[in-house]
């Protein structure tokens, strides 16, 4: 269970591991750092929610620019993201984190990064998600299932830097989790679809 400075949650996180039977160790990106942990030591990565560094930099920018700035630790998580027996899970501001890493993960190119709510407001509330068939190992068997979800984010807004990584990822099985109105159909509609994303989109995966 991955954390920074400012995230939260980790414990809740680290019980939900534990009850669904992972081995769970708690590790701070200071861990990380200065050695004391590695990547290397782990098969399953989950990167926790909160707001790291205050999210001074946007959301989960100082978290993922500790990473990308840093040749060692650029160096470990590529490392890990490129080894076919790891998993990683990215939940709320680890979400945003993880996507600001892209360029490190095989199969990520067309993820986009997650900007302010189109409402321009923390949205906390109980949304309506869909999960869609995809490679996705943390939701193996769950496709066509709808369960409300909470959410509460400010900045969760997926923007896509070309029209082409949406057409990418919406041809394909990447997108993972969609909102959906009471009909059980996408929806772009506020408050159902709470920050605004295009297709819909509330969880992705790598190819």
């Amino acid at each position: 269970i991955l954390r920074e400075k400012g995230s939260n949650s980790e414990r809740e996180m680290a019980n939900a591991m534990y009850l669904a039977g992972f081995d769970v160790k708690d590790v701070h990106m200071t861990d990380l750092i200065d050695g004391r942990v590695i990547l290397d030591e782990f098969n399953v990565l989950v990167a926790c929610g909160g707001f790291s560094y205050g999210d001074v930099l946007g959301a989960g920018g100082g978290w993922a620019k500790s990473i990308l700035f840093n040749d060692r630790m650029r160096s470990q998580f590529e490392h890990y993201f490129s080894n076919p027996n790891t998993l990683t899970l990215g939940i709320c501001n680890g979400c945003q984190m993880v996507s600001l890493l892209h360029e490190l993960i095989p199969g990520a190119e067309h993820w986009p990064s997650f900007e302010k709510n189109r409402s321009e407001q923390f949205e906390g509330r109980l949304s309506l998600v869909r999960v869609e068939a995809s490679p996705s190992v943390f939701l193996a068997g769950m496709g066509g299932s709808q369960f409300p979800l909470a959410v509460a984010h400010g900045e969760g807004r997926a923007h896509f830097r070309r029209v082409a990584d949406l057409q990418a990822l919406d041809g394909g099985e990447a997108i993972v989790l969609r909102y959906v109105d009471n009909y059980g159909d996408n929806t772009q509609s506020y408050p159902a679809n709470p920050n605004g994303s295009v297709a819909a989109i509330a969880g992705l995966s790598t190819a």
